[in-house]
């Protein structure tokens, strides 16, 4: 598997995902301003849409976007938690947890454009602050600390590279003190620190 990613991006997460897994794979770093690899080719011929993550399965066999990608690296893997059987409401609960990442991803997204206008900043404010109250209120529902009962899954790795972006962003999250939790919990994992490490250095 090669696993396309951008340092820090939210390729962070299938990153971490795969090091949990243990599964086989190599790392091919994207030039996300001009659509390029290290070796000059264009990585639009991998991802036509230029986002990553994107994974490579098998030669000219790519999949695309967070959910897919991080889903279908549980099923290849021998985790409980990552592969929940195949039509099961848990199956359905960590997709929907992904999803609700993915609406967290949206909200915080504006932020990294500084070509808005105050008043529409203060807009993206109350959304971006609407969906950490909704994550929190998830988190305080749960009796482990994770986003669902089974424990550590993707969804936890997705959501707490989300929230690492707002450090650099100057995001003020402390009165959030469950997410940032799980974001420091996360982040201080093993499969993290190897991932970040590896993406630092290349």
């Amino acid at each position: 598997m090669k696993l396309y990613y951008s340092p820090g991006a939210c390729s962070l997460a299938s990153h971490i995902i795969l090091n949990e897994t243990g599964l086989p794979f190599e790392t091919v770093k994207v030039n996300l301003g001009d659509k390029t690899l290290p070796d000059g080719s264009d990585y639009l011929s991998v991802n036509p849409r230029g986002a990553v993550p994107a994974l490579e399965i098998s030669p000219g066999t790519v999949i695309t976007q967070n959910v897919a990608i991080l889903t279908w690296i549980g099923h290849q893997s021998d985790v409980p938690a990552f592969r929940p059987a195949d039509g099961s409401l848990e199956q359905a609960r960590l997709l929907e947890a992904l999803g609700f990442c993915e609406d967290v991803h949206g909200a915080i997204g504006p932020f990294f454009s500084s070509s808005y206008s105050e008043d529409t900043k203060k807009i993206f404010q109350t959304n971006f602050m609407r969906r950490m109250t909704q994550l929190e209120a998830l988190l305080g529902a749960s009796e482990n600390g994770w986003l669902l009962p089974q424990g550590f899954t993707q969804a936890d790795a997705l959501i707490a590279v989300i929230l690492r972006w707002t450090i650099p962003l100057h995001l003020d999250i402390s009165s959030y003190p469950k997410s940032s939790a799980l974001r420091e919990r996360v982040l201080s994992r093993p499969s993290a620190q190897k991932a970040l490490k590896s993406e630092e250095n290349a």
